[in-house]
């Protein structure tokens, strides 16, 4: 990592500064360990999984529980766990890179089953638990012989989880908690040995427990019957004066919502990390299909439109691979400059990642909802066929659905990625309010030059972009006050702006750095320019929505002025769709997703 670069980069600053290919992380920045142990990972889900994909389907526990175990053995249980505890002990990016490549073992509900357990299932107790918990626990759930899950949803506390109502109390004599209530949509319900869970003290205080499964009082209710994910287990949690030992309290008191928050925003980009891998095997599977298939006279791959779908797919799984280990990167770089000997390490690890809450957020719903439309274009264009479960498009459909759902909707993901930049803004962690009042200036000028830049356009397009993004964040400030983060409807474009600009950024970058090392490879260039065209126009929409929103549809002659001077510098006159053309002719040559 480039610790004199990196570790300046603030979270939300991609809004106030331009920074250049050098100083992100992208998978070109891999190293022979991180390859080593991508090649590993896919290696095994190749072999050992994707073979049984159709039995897991069916929620076979043993031959799930099987490979699990084996999954423990090649230490892939414990990628960020201390070594102590039977852990690697390895970096965040290759926990990004061993999410990534688990999804090679096609199988989703075999995914989610051990990612619960290595993430959510397990880490709580990681960064929170004390010596003699991660004793006791750590290692049986890292080699596999024990399995973890989480309990935090109930069933009239989804997206605002801290409103839940199970309770805590102490025992008269001091040795127990007893916990009454109920957890629902638990992943790794019926299978797990050890949970975390939450719960309110004395009604009060949201406070986390280890659970063991033989815990008195505790019980497992009945698999759901799910509309996708159906090879893993699922059930309600419930709690009926369960008798917790005091040992097992989870960190402290009243500081529940410290270890759900920075779950959250590790299960985030681990999540977008897993989707990433997806979006590469779906494209790669429907252009073998499309190659094969014919239909008057010739291989649909062929047909125009199928190719305009086909580089759709390319770029928007491009894109995520860019915005993806961008992310990672700058986490990974406010990680390293931490103490690993300070008792508060994991505290202060936590902290540093929820300072990257508005890309882990972007990440997450960018992933889940591209995964959602590369599918569909995938079953679209295998027709009927993609409709028979015979085929994995028609799993794969049912499953992607609830990635939207999961560690927080999408809606609560962009409210977060809004939120937080408005509190950035108002508490003046980010220069956002210096960079609004020079807009006007960069207007008049603010032109990047670079005679050997290809993408220099583009890279002014983002540029202005930032400075339209400011200015509608502005316009809403000053006409709602803190209270625009209440309409949300507005924050949500405002978001989806927000996300626009930082993908396009992490797309010119990535593909600058790429055409650094191989300057003949066009089709990079290609999808930067594409992405950049169709942004800029989805963007000037939304702006001109927003700003109808803001002021009630009454737009004065200023702001129809300023908005068509934005308009007319992010103007670019690319030919789109002559381009897809090109990108699909590529990935047909390389036969499948070409990066």
């Amino acid at each position: 990592m480039k610790q004199d670069t990196l570790n300046k980069v603030a979270g939300g600053s991609f809004l106030t500064t331009s920074i250049n290919e050098s100083t992100i992380f992208s998978r070109e920045d891999f190293t022979d360990e991180h390859k080593e142990i991508e090649a590993m990972v896919k290696g095994f889900c190749k072999e050992e999984v994707a073979p049984v994909k159709d039995q897991l389907e069916k929620k076979n526990k043993e031959l799930t529980f099987s490979l699990i175990k084996k999954v423990g053995e090649l230490g892939l249980m414990g990628v960020e766990v201390p070594e102590e505890y039977g852990g690697m002990d390895l970096d965040k990016i290759t926990g990004a890179i061993v999410a990534e490549s688990s999804s090679y073992s096609e199988c989703s509900s075999f995914v989610v089953s051990w990612s619960t357990n290595s993430g959510i299932g397990s880490l709580p107790i990681v960064w929170f638990g004390t010596s003699a918990q991660k004793e006791k626990y750590l290692p049986r759930l890292i080699d596999g012989t024990s399995i973890g899950a989480y309990g935090l949803t109930e069933p009239s506390a989804g997206s605002d989880a801290l409103s839940g109502t199970t309770t805590a109390k102490l025992s008269d004599d001091g040795k127990h908690y007893i916990l009454n209530g109920e957890k629902v949509f638990i992943t790794n319900g019926g299978w797990a040995d050890v949970f975390t869970v939450f719960a309110k003290v004395d009604g009060e205080k949201f406070t986390a427990f280890i659970v063991e499964r033989d815990t008195p009082g505790f019980t497992q209710g009945p698999e759901y019957d799910k509309m996708g994910m159906r090879g893993s287990s699922t059930t309600p949690l419930i709690f009926q004066d369960a008798k917790v030992p005091v040992e097992n309290l989870l960190y402290e008191i009243g500081k529940g919502h410290h270890i759900a928050f920075n779950v959250l925003n590790m299960g985030r980009f681990k999540m977008a990390a897993s989707l990433l891998g997806g979006l590469k095997l779906t494209t790669s599977a429907s252009i073998e299909y499309i190659m094969e298939r014919r239909q008057f006279g010739k291989p649909i791959a062929q047909f125009d439109t199928t190719m305009g779908k086909v580089a759709d797919m390319v770029i928007g799984t491009f894109s995520a691979d860019c915005m993806t280990y961008r992310t990672v990167g700058m986490i990974q770089d406010a990680v390293d400059g931490l103490d690993k000997s300070d008792p508060n390490y994991y505290i202060m690890m936590g902290e540093a990642m929820e300072k990257y809450a508005i890309e882990t957020s972007m990440a997450k719903v960018y992933c889940s909802e591209m995964n959602g439309r590369v599918i569909d274009s995938g079953l679209q264009m295998m027709g009927g066929y993609g409709f028979i479960e015979e085929y994995d498009m028609a799993r794969l459909y049912r499953d992607c659905r609830i990635d939207r759902i999961w560690e927080g909707t999408n809606e609560i993901n962009r409210q977060i990625i809004t939120g937080y930049i408005m509190k950035k803004s108002l508490m003046e962690e980010l220069p956002i309010q210096q960079a609004i009042r020079d807009i006007e200036k960069f207007m008049s000028n603010g032109m990047l030059e670079d005679d050997n830049d290809t993408l220099l356009s583009e890279s002014n397009v983002v540029e202005t972009s930032k400075r339209l993004a400011l200015f509608l964040l502005n316009e809403g400030l000053c006409e709602f006050g803190q209270d625009l983060k209440h309409q949300q409807q507005i924050a949500d474009i405002l978001a989806n702006i927000f996300m626009d600009i930082y993908v396009a950024e992490s797309t010119i970058l990535r593909a600058k750095k790429m055409l650094s090392i191989s300057s003949k490879d066009s089709c990079i260039e290609y999808i930067a320019k594409i992405f950049v065209a169709e942004m800029s126009q989805r963007m000037i929409l939304d702006a001109e929505k927003a700003l109808k929103a803001i002021y009630n549809g009454d737009l004065s002659p200023i702001i129809h002025e300023q908005l068509n001077s934005f308009r007319e510098r992010m103007y670019l006159p690319t030919n789109t769709l002559g381009l897809k053309t090109k990108i699909a002719e590529y990935a047909y040559l390389k036969n499948g997703y070409p990066y």
